[in-house]
């Protein structure tokens, strides 16, 4: 037999999964199991352009061969976006079909009250944000698994720590989080190199790759449940931080290729564009294992259907949970140029992401420049494997099947439950250091941002942006779309005010319709801030039974809203606060019956010039280590 580096390289100039397509469409689907698999392939902060063959521009130094394969194979999108800039906003709402705004799934941790990023030097304090699926929702992983699929899930979660929240406490029937190579380095990311010796759990291939647990769990379910139908929620920890390889021969390789010089300081890279020689190596190292799946699949009889490969029966999703991780000052990972910034910002290089799709009946080679969403994948998989969809629950996603079974190049196959032709997306990202919505309606696209006062902020050094930004990202003309200005770097804010005031009102519409929160101004910010000084004062509490009132003076400002902040686990860690509507009463009073099983809790007022209060008020952040316990015990404890 002859030995090749990966069955996706060429064979005769055509690669393997092509060959396999086209025998599958010879034979015809007459005896195909109903029930088709389903692997949805979720990446950690892969760039749209860290993909070879999403190259625009500049060419990207990474090699991405079985990626690439996989795309001639199916269908991919140029213009597919994720539902939110972080991960666990995009993870949530894949999972459940419901927008990040609806959710109130918004922000990078979640879970936790409401509180400025630093105490005096931060204007504006993040909403609550929700830090686990909600139970009110049938997500994904539970619908397959009532349709008779055996579900798995292998690799990074993120939608929840306590055990409650846990994938086999959600639907998954089979789940391993392993970090595998992405298991820090230590003392930093020169030290460690994976080895050839038996007894390395790193251990290096014939192929010069470490081992990488991650990879092998998702082989793992796949070998032990392929007798049956199966949905594979298979999640990579590549290419997020740590940035560093354990391969020494693939790091070397690319600093060789990038004819670059490493720095004295090891975990430091200034240099920017696509020159961080171990970032390529992850995206390469990412490349590979996907490839050992895909090999498998090909070369592996379907026990379903005696004759013919898994492949030929499987649907694969494979994208990224948000735009590339550009870095930070001090450390550059990658570049999603010509798109503008990247993860943690709505600009297009934080939501953009690669997206492939492949499976039975869709046509290989297409690449499609129609707008799609990862809020898409849950109805589409639903029509894809005859699944029902859950009594009395809605989508803010959009069924894709027509698309990909029929034409994928025809933006009018994508429609709304109601039958209108998709056309507008929205995406609200008001936490982190970047609070902002954005709105994409057709070629054009508005940024609203929330932190515009104008002037420094001393915790993040920068200028923040003005309220409204506007640009015409395409130009499209009798179906075909006409790059413009997807850099985002003409704002049009001036010229076309008519448009920009049109799109800003149907992005509010859209996100009052999902009753979205939004960031408040922080009365602790050291500098200036106007009606800083009227914040109102809670002044006394009673708690009886299970109710609690509160009294507060207004102090020269109205109270306009009121929240519960609780959590139930504040007596075992991890703790997860959650947040519910208080009733405003005459007399400037609030009241509150708390929810059963709460052990502490906080009151939230919201005044009419958008300020937040808490009672009791939040100690300033320490560290990641001290934050529950400095939380627990600033909260009031249920009698």
């Amino acid at each position: 037999m002859v030995k090749v580096k990966n069955l996706f390289r060429i064979l005769g100039g055509v690669p393997l999964l092509l060959l396999l397509f086209f025998h599958a469409k010879a034979v015809g689907k007459s005896n195909r199991p109903d029930q088709p698999n389903v692997i949805l392939l979720l990446t950690d902060d892969l760039g749209w352009q860290d993909v070879k063959c999403y190259d625009i521009d500049e060419p990207s130094p990474m090699e991405t061969p079985n990626m690439d394969a996989l795309a001639q194979r199916g269908v991919m999108f140029r213009q597919a976006y994720s539902p939110g800039p972080v991960c666990a906003p995009s993870r949530a709402a894949i999972l459940s079909g419901i927008h990040p705004a609806r959710a109130r799934h918004v922000g990078v941790g979640g879970g936790k009250p409401p509180q400025p990023h630093q105490r005096t030097g931060s204007r504006m304090i993040n909403p609550w944000d929700r830090g686990s699926l909600s139970p009110k929702v049938v997500n994904l992983a539970q619908t397959l698994r009532k349709h008779g699929y055996t579900t798995g899930h292998s690799g990074k979660w993120h939608l929840g720590k306590t055990p409650k929240t846990q994938p086999t406490q959600v639907g998954f029937d089979w789940s391993r989080e392993n970090h595998g190579i992405q298991e820090s380095m230590k003392p930093h990311r020169m030290t460690g190199f994976a080895t050839r010796e038996k007894d390395d759990p790193f251990r290096l291939d014939d192929n010069g790759f470490p081992r990488h647990q991650n990879s092998e769990d998702a082989l793992t379910f796949v070998r032990e449940h392929m007798d049956q139908p199966f949905f594979l929620y298979y999640c990579t920890f590549l290419v997020h931080s740590p940035i560093h390889t354990r391969s020494r021969p693939l790091l070397d390789k690319y600093i060789k290729k990038l004819g670059v010089e490493l720095p004295e300081n090891p975990e430091e890279w200034l240099q920017g564009g696509q020159t961080n020689p171990f970032y390529c190596a992850m995206v390469e190292q990412l490349d590979y294992y996907l490839g050992q799946m895909f090999d498998y699949l090909a070369q592996t009889e379907d026990p379903r259907w005696p004759g013919h490969k898994l492949i030929e029966n499987t649907y694969i999703i494979l994208t990224s949970d948000n735009g590339g991780m550009e870095g930070m000052q001090e450390h550059i990972f990658t570049d999603n140029s010509p798109l503008d910034e990247g993860k943690i910002h709505l600009q297009e290089g934080g939501v953009r992401v690669p997206l492939i799709i492949t499976g039975p009946g869709i046509e290989p080679g297409i690449q499609s420049e129609v707008m799609v969403n990862g809020l898409d994948f849950y109805p589409t998989l639903l029509s894809l494997t005859g699944a029902p969809k859950p009594a009395g629950q809605s989508f803010d996603g959009c069924d894709l099947s027509d698309l990909l079974l029929k034409d994928p190049t025809d933006p009018t196959l994508v429609r709304e439950e109601t039958g209108k032709v998709r056309d507008t997306m929205i995406w609200h990202f008001p936490s982190s250091v970047w609070m902002e919505s954005s709105i994409r309606v057709g070629d054009y696209k508005l940024m609203r941002n929330y932190d515009h006062k104008g002037g420094l902020n001393s915790a993040w050094r920068r200028n923040f942006a003005p309220p409204l930004e506007l640009y015409r990202l395409y130009n499209t003309k009798s179906g075909k779309a006409v790059r413009v200005d997807i850099e985002e770097s003409k704002n049009l804010i001036d010229s076309l005010p008519g448009k920009a005031r049109e799109l800003n009102a149907r992005l509010t519409e859209m996100l009052t319709e999902m009753n979205a929160t939004y960031p408040s101004y922080n009365p602790h910010f050291s500098a200036k801030l106007d009606h800083k000084e009227k914040v109102p004062v809670v002044t006394a509490y009673n708690q009886l039974g299970q109710t609690v009132e509160f009294s507060y003076e207004k102090m020269g400002a109205r109270v306009m809203d009121a929240n519960l902040i609780f959590t139930t686990s504040g007596n075992q860690a991890p703790t997860e606060w959650f947040c519910e509507p208080v009733k405003l009463l005459p007399g400037r009073k609030v009241a509150v019956s708390l929810p059963a099983g709460t052990t502490h809790y906080f009151i939230n007022l919201i005044d009419e010039n958008n300020f937040l209060v808490s009672y009791p008020d939040l100690p300033e952040k320490t560290t990641r280590k001290n934050a529950r316990a400095d939380t627990l015990a600033a909260a009031l404890k249920v009698k």
